[in-house]
Formats: C-alpha cells, sequence, structure tokens
C-alpha cells in the first residue's frame, strides 16, 4: 500500500502548477503556496528522511525531516538537487527536453549540443549575480590524455581535465601550461555485488581483499600523492576513523579462505570496467588489466574483462546487474554521509546487492547526530562492519589535476571536482574551450552520478546553496541565508528576489518544492529524468516516498 498524501496539500499543489507563469509573461498573479508531506516519519512503506518540503511564502521555502541531518546545509548545496522551474519540469513531463536542453538559473544556458562532438554553452545576460567573464563555454571530451594534452599544446582547448600521471612533468617544465593539483578526495573501489554467486559468500569477499595487491596498483597507474586505501573514507573526509585499517596484502591467507569455502581451485567471473579516464581512475584499461592478472596468479580466478560504455555501465551498476567492477566516487560535499551513506546506507542502491543492518544502522545513527565526536565514534563501528563484509574492496584515493594554458585568468582545480568557468577567462578572447574525459550522460543532474554531467550542471543549474569555488565551504546562493531548529530537523531557506531561469520565468519557492517533490515521490508523474533512477536522492536523504518494489 502506498503512503497516503494530504488531500488538501494535493489541491494545493495542483493549483499552484496551474498559475506558473509563462516564459516571458509580465502579469502579475497571486502566488499560491505549494506543500508536500508524508503521512508519518518511519512507517512500514516509508523509511526516508523528508516529512514536509512547503513553501510558506513567495521567496520561503520550509523543510521539516524525520531525524536531525548536521550534513543538510552540504547536501542541499549539491548539483543534483538545483532548483528547476516547476512549469518547465511539467512541460517537459519530467524527462525529454529537461534532460537534453535544461532551464537553469546559472551564469551559462545550453546554445546547442551536438551529441558526441561538443556541448555550447553562452553566458546568461540576465544571471543575478557576477555575469560570466567569458561569452562562450565549449565543452569537449577525449576518454586519451595523452590526445587531451596534444589539443592544449596546441592551443585548440583552453583547459583539460584529468592529464595522464605520466605528463605531470612535461606540463609544470612548460612556461604557457598550467598544471593545478587536485587533492585525493576519491576512492577507487572494486564492487563485488551480493547478488551474484561466488560473491555471495563473504569469505569469497574476504579472500578477494587479501588476494589484490592494491599497493601495486598505486605505485604502477597512478600520480604522486595517491594514496593506498586502508578503508572506503579518504583521510580527508570527515567519517574516515584511522582505528580500522584495510585487510594486508596477503595470497597464501586468501587462498586458504577460498579452499575454506570450496573453491580451492578458483573460479571463473566477470569484471567490468567503463573507458573513462577519472581523477580515481586514470588509466581503466590498464588498471583493469592487472587485476585480472593478479587474481589469476595469487589466487587462480579467471577474470573476463568486459568493457562498458560510460552511461550503460553506471546504470547496469546502480540496478546491481554487474558483479564485479571497477568504480569510484569523488566528494560532492566533505562528510561521511556522502560517500558512506549514499554507498552502503538504506537508500543505497543496488551495486553491492542487498544491504547489511550491521552497516546501514550505525550509518543512520551517526548522520542523525550533530555532535562530532559522539559521531566519529560510530564510524568506527560502520567502518569496521564494512571492512568484516567486503561490499567492495578500497583500492586508492587518487591524486588528480587540471591543465590550463598560461592565459587563463581565473583557472583552478576543484577538490569535489566542479570547476566553475564563469570566473575564467583569457584576454582577447570570447570563447573558453574545455576537454574533459567524457561526454554528459545527461544535463538533468537529479537523475545522474557521472562527473562529466555533473561538471556541465553546475554552469548552468543553481542549487539553494553552494560550494566556495575550488574549495568545500558552504555559502549562499539561490538562497541568501538560512536557519535550522535546535535540533536540526527544520531548515528554513529565504530566496534571492528577481532570480529568473533562462526562459525568463522567475524563481519563487514553488519551484523549490517541486525541484524536490519530483525527486522524493518515486510515484509523481515528473519523476522520469533520463532512466528515473535519481540515485541521489534515497543516497543521500534515506529513501523515496513511495518507493518503487524492491528487486527480486
Amino acid at each position: 500500500m502506498k503512503t497516503r498524501y494530504l488531500v488538501s496539500l494535493l489541491i494545493v499543489a495542483a493549483l499552484a502548477l496551474s498559475i506558473v507563469a509563462l516564459p516571458g509573461s509580465t502579469e502579475a498573479q497571486d502566488f499560491v503556496p505549494m506543500s508536500y508531506s508524508a503521512e508519518g516519519c518511519y512507517t512500514e512503506n516509508y523509511s526516508g528522511e523528508f516529512l514536509t518540503i512547503e513553501a510558506l511564502d513567495e521567496l520561503t521555502v520550509k523543510f521539516t525531516l524525520c531525524r536531525a541531518d548536521p550534513a543538510f546545509p552540504s547536501k542541499v548545496a549539491f548539483s543534483a538537487f538545483a532548483i528547476n522551474s516547476a512549469e518547465y519540469l511539467e512541460a517537459t513531463g519530467g524527462g525529454g527536453d529537461l534532460v537534453e536542453a535544461p532551464v537553469g538559473t546559472g551564469p551559462y544556458m545550453v546554445d546547442e549540443w551536438v551529441r558526441g562532438d561538443n556541448l555550447t554553452l553562452k553566458a546568461y545576460d540576465g544571471y543575478w549575480g557576477t555575469p560570466a567573464l567569458t561569452d562562450t563555454l565549449v565543452f569537449r571530451w577525449n576518454s586519451e590524455g595523452a590526445a587531451r594534452l596534444t589539443e592544449l599544446q596546441a592551443g585548440t582547448v583552453d583547459g583539460i581535465d584529468n592529464p595522464t600521471p605520466d605528463d605531470y612533468e612535461t606540463i609544470r617544465n612548460a612556461e604557457d601550461l598550467i598544471l593545478y593539483d587536485r587533492p585525493g578526495t576519491n576512492i577507487f573501489y572494486i564492487g563485488l555485488n551480493n547478488w551474484f554467486e561466488p560473491l555471495d559468500n563473504v569469505v569469497v569477499r574476504q579472500a578477494l581483499a587479501m588476494g589484490i595487491d592494491r599497493q601495486r596498483i598505486v605505485d604502477n597507474f597512478y600520480p604522486p600523492g595517491t594514496l593506498v586505501a586502508t578503508q572506503f573514507m579518504p583521510p580527508s573526509i570527515f567519517g574516515y576513523t584511522p582505528e580500522v585499517s584495510w585487510y594486508d596484502f596477503d595470497p597464501e591467507a586468501a587462498r586458504a579462505l577460498l579452499a575454506e569455502a570450496g573453491l580451492g581451485d578458483g573460479f571463473e567471473i566477470n569484471l567490468y570496467y567503463r573507458d573513462v579516464f577519472r581523477s580515481y581512475l586514470p588509466e581503466p584499461g590498464r588498471v583493469a588489466e592487472d587485476i585480472q592478472a593478479q587474481l589469476q596468479e595469487n589466487l587462480g580466478i579467471t577474470a573476463t574483462i568486459t568493457v562498458m560504455e560510460s552511461g550503460a555501465f553506471i546504470d547496469a551498476s546502480d540496478a546491481g546487474e554487474l558483479s564485479m567492477y571497477l568504480l569510484g566516487w569523488g566528494a560532492d560535499y566533505p562528510d561521511a554521509t556522502n560517500f558512506l551513506d549514499f554507498h552502503f546506507g538504506g537508500g543505497a542502491s543496488d551495486q553491492f546487492g542487498d544491504t547489511h543492518p550491521e552497516i546501514t544502522e550505525p550509518l543512520a545513527a551517526a548522520a542523525s547526530l550533530s555532535d562530532p565526536a559522539a559521531r566519529l565514534e560510530i564510524y568506527v563501528q560502520a567502518n569496521q562492519a564494512i571492512k568484516d563484509l567486503v561490499p567492495m574492496i578500497p583500492v586508492s584515493h587518487g591524486a588528480s589535476a587540471t591543465a590550463f594554458k598560461a592565459t587563463v585568468e581565473g583557472a583552478h582545480a576543484s577538490p569535489l571536482g566542479n570547476e566553475y568557468f564563469a570566473v575564467m577567462q583569457v584576454s582577447g578572447q570570447d570563447t573558453l574551450v574545455w576537454m574533459q574525459n567524457a561526454e554528459p550522460i545527461g544535463l538533468y543532474c537529479a537523475d545522474e552520478t557521472d562527473g562529466e554531467s555533473l561538471r556541465a550542471c553546475e554552469q548552468i543549474n543553481e542549487a539553494l546553496l553552494a560550494y566556495e569555488i575550488g574549495g568545500t565551504n558552504v555559502g549562499p546562493s539561490l538562497a541568501e541565508t538560512w536557519e535550522a531548529n535546535e535540533d536540526l530537523t527544520e531548515w528554513t531557506f529565504h530566496l534571492r528576489s528577481g532570480v529568473t531561469f533562462h526562459d525568463g520565468s522567475t524563481l519563487d519557492a514553488n519551484d523549490v518544492v517541486m525541484s524536490y517533490v519530483v525527486q522524493w515521490d518515486a510515484a509523481h508523474p515528473l519523476h522520469v529524468g533520463r532512466n528515473g533512477s535519481f540515485t541521489y536522492f534515497p543516497g543521500l536523504f534515506d529513501g523515496f516516498l513511495n518507493p518503487p518494489p524492491a528487486a527480486e
């Protein structure tokens, strides 16, 4: 049985949708505040964090939560929770043009997307903040690090993401180029889905954890500054607990565990990856081949490598369709909830198969506390459970960088991978060309998780709050101010007046409510997106309202 809504709230919501101003309309219309609510907290059919989202007036939005959430400002600053026009959400049916041609409030707007070639953005002349310094921003992509550097050296692009580690010194020694180091606020891991035999046996997963030499991978394929992971959390992110350290490389002990599981002669398995250069995995093909060789040499396991297209790979991993695979994660905000809750919490995707209460319960408890010391005590327990149950093998926290022509003013690398191009310019140029590892998958980033899509979205759409340029601190964006009650269960945001979307319509509180509701309510007719996963929302806010039936 689905969670029921208050009928009056639905009537208000319907009225609110019917009165949104048409693009470019100057006729004043009365504002009817929208509100949306779950029937209660932690019911048989609802485990999510949100209780109510309501527009108090035209420029004020209030979120009432089922539990305290000290990380709430960092979450709502994330680009997956950017604010869209309620009217445009309805006009697109929640997908289609919303994915291909979003209408945001950011410094850039979509001009043209030539799939397979480039994404061109134009500066929005009605932007509420400091206008973009360069009129045209072009996104291009190439999966080969050497090819990206060649274009930078030739001057056909102005900046590139993730130069190959072997080329760092070349860039540092070039007078016309500058390398901007990016700290390793990420994790590369080998995913293990317990829906597949023999990965459903924790002893087998522990054997795999002991049988792969992670130091060898870091030494051979990563730039200086990369750390061998001792747990899923990078040391620089709150929630890292040095008391817990990963298994030592011990192939003899690993083979003994396989023998205990009746697999002393090894087994066959598929190993999946996408051929996309990422800061957490700079050379995916070579790393996959090394892991394949290690599995055979150390454990007698025959791994068949399968390379997948990036979007199909992400969709399949989220759906729990891959047995063993190479994936990673870069920080969206500097808190354990972004790493641990998203991947292992009660609202996580199916990428590791069934969740474990030994992990989900302490994560839920830690996420509800405001006392950092108390939270860390619980994260020791959660990190230990992750080590014991081995849903994945953490390999490395990869150092990475961006590189720009020395003439690019405002160039930088962000620890969150969300470089902000509106502050960049080259004297005498009206176009800035950026080359990244892969094409964006979609531009409605409520329903995307890959960094190439998110970076593009962040130039077009804006959230209630924002991370500082090149940093992780949270500050105002579409909301000028915000406050919370003492127990951190009520958060109120006060919007800027006069902000307009790229179609000329004006931002109001109902746009905020609708932008969240269409993600929150899995039964909402606009809960469509590109593929309908909306992976971030349940991962960071515990679960959907009216969640789809669990996979059998």
